[in-house]
């Protein structure tokens, strides 16, 4: 079978070249996919300019997330069979039109979801569910606060939250995203800027602050941490403050925030009863029964489809990740694969 493929050597989006390339039959405890749909993360930003720890060496191909057909069955595999139709997650390698891929990380595409809404799902609903539940302990009623409230994982930790009947407070970057988290249920929302720490505080209307989903770093990271109530947790997974447009990274912008990155002193914590937790949501891609387990749980939440704000075909890929790099999106950027 030859597939079509964008690899690189990490440094440069520029680098990115469409490769055409025999791929062997699935191992006994494989399947192939022919997939049909490929989600944007900002992991896949970071790997292609060589900031992400866990980029491989060499030539690779970038992609966490992806759904489609099950075009093949490993001799060791159960319960799956050629021509159904799956979603699932890969330690890289999903900028593809056909992979292989250990079963266990294929589940079942709902029948009235489309391929591009199961590309936009699991890897934007693990990362807010182990964040809110698996770290942040969520209790009944708890005030939460989560940054980039209109992205992928925001819209879902919003969703998962409610079901706790939290006040959730949603911060975006851009104006326009507002009527998107009105329309999702968020109790309250802030566009960042200098008076976040004002806007905050009047939004919490004297709430204690119990759990923020932190993905954007800075200052905005320490204006969190300051209001959050003892016993509060801080969730951290990411930091979009170091995104930007172009092929590179801004190196000399990089360094700045590097060096004013946010500093906190584990014995200050111990005083004022707070928690800051980080995790890296490949750590669960080496934990497959930790993620059925996560999937199980949530098939009882019985959460929506997810909200695909962008769709690109496979061959406009830059265009897509320049589009993503800009904050400009909301929900989840898909790339569509043609049969």
């Amino acid at each position: 079978m030859i597939r079509q493929s964008y690899k690189l050597k990490a440094g440069s989006l520029a680098n990115l070249k469409m490769v055409s390339e025999e791929l062997p039959d699935p191992a006994p405890n494989e399947v192939t996919i022919s997939v049909k749909a490929i989600g944007l993360n900002f992991a896949d930003i970071f790997a292609i300019w060589g900031l992400y720890a866990a980029t491989p060496e060499g030539i690779f191909t970038p992609g966490l997330e992806y759904s489609g057909v099950v075009a093949k069955i490993g001799s060791e595999v159960i319960g799956l069979n050629e021509g159904d139709r799956v979603m699932g997650v890969t330690r890289f390698g999903a900028y593809t039109t056909h992979l292989n891929i250990d079963h266990r990380y294929v589940v079942p595409l709902p029948e009235d979801w489309d391929f591009a809404e199961g590309a936009a799902f699991l890897v934007q609903v693990l990362t807010a569910y182990y964040a809110l539940i698996n770290l942040g302990n969520l209790q009944e009623g708890q005030t939460v606060l989560i940054h980039s409230g209109g992205g992928g994982v925001g819209l879902m930790a919003n969703r998962i939250a409610k079901k706790y009947n939290a006040y959730t407070i949603g911060t975006i970057g851009r104006p326009n995203k507002q009527a998107l988290l009105e329309k999702e249920g968020y109790d309250r929302i802030i566009v960042r800027s200098k008076n976040f720490e004002k806007d905050l505080e009047q939004a919490l209307e004297g709430r204690d602050l119990n759990l923020i989903l932190e993905c954007i770093g800075g200052k905005i990271l320490k204006i969190g941490y300051k209001q959050m109530a003892p016993m509060g947790r801080m969730i951290t997974y990411g930091s979009a403050r170091y995104a930007s447009v172009g092929n590179r990274p801004n190196y000399f912008k990089l360094l700045y925030y590097y060096l004013t990155r946010p500093k906190i002193d584990p014995q200050t914590m111990t005083s004022d009863n707070k928690s800051v937790m980080a995790f890296n949501l490949i750590f669960l891609f080496h934990h497959a029964e930790l993620m059925h387990q996560i999937l199980e749980e949530l098939r009882q939440l019985d959460l929506e489809k997810p909200f695909v704000g962008h769709r690109f075909d496979f061959e406009k890929i830059k265009e897509a990740i320049l589009l993503f790099q800009s904050g400009k999106t909301m929900g989840k950027v898909v790339l569509e694969v043609e049969d």
